[in-house]
């Protein structure tokens, strides 16, 4: 989607009743990721988002306190599904570059499927606060989300089935990769790409055979 968005107006659900909406947290949430989809997140104000769930700006602020903080809670829970998506994959049986290639293709299929929540989790800057010590970084679900990846290349490099003697680096030099492919495709929709399923499996291949050793590429 566009950065570029107009001032039109928000389609309203009817105001809701106090009492009403035991799950108006999860309403607001999901008003704001479309909201956010549609017109990106300077584009949404919480006034914007409360009428779109059916109740008062003040209500809202009973939830979040912001919109930042409705967006870092979108940003949690985006990396959160990644780190299920990729946990969830169990390679079938082929040769190792089949095999990295399958899961690399987790990665590209969760942020292609689920656009709002990858531009939440991966587009928008300054969404999710940097932690300020290791041990806050190593609980954020954005940080187990490229553990999941770095633990798949350290466990390449330990087997000799890596290039390099740095897995840090070749992991995140696999997720620029990644993203790379991932945040083009949602944001330039109109360029005049290749056939879909060739562009990407071409390009895991290329990141693939970039990582393995060459016995292991074969």
């Amino acid at each position: 989607m566009s950065a570029e968005f107009t001032r039109t107006s928000v389609s309203r659900s009817p105001r809701k009743r106090k009492g009403q909406g035991g799950e108006r947290r999860e309403e607001i949430l999901a008003e704001a990721l479309r909201l956010i989809g549609e017109r990106g997140v300077h584009g949404v104000s919480t006034r914007q988002i409360a009428e779109a769930v059916g109740v008062s700006q003040p209500s809202l602020y009973a939830y979040f306190p912001s919109r930042d903080a409705i967006v870092d809670e979108l940003h949690d829970r985006a990396f959160v599904l990644l780190v299920q998506a990729l946990e969830r994959f169990t390679p079938t049986p082929g040769t190792p570059l089949e095999q990295a290639v399958e899961y690399l293709r987790v990665y590209v299929d969760f942020g292609l499927n689920n656009p709002d929540a990858y531009r939440v989790a991966f587009m928008i800057e300054g969404a999710g606060k940097v932690a300020e010590t290791p041990a806050e970084k190593a609980g954020k679900p954005a940080m187990q989300a490229f553990d999941s990846l770095r633990e798949a290349v350290r466990n390449l490099h330990a087997a000799g089935r890596a290039h390099g003697d740095d897995p840090e680096a070749i992991a995140q030099c696999l997720w620029a990769g990644l993203h790379g492919l991932v945040s083009l495709l949602i944001a330039r929709p109109g360029f005049p790409w290749a056939e879909r399923e060739a562009l990407i499996r071409t390009h895991l291949t290329m990141l693939a055979r970039g990582v393995l050793a060459d016995q292991a590429a074969e």
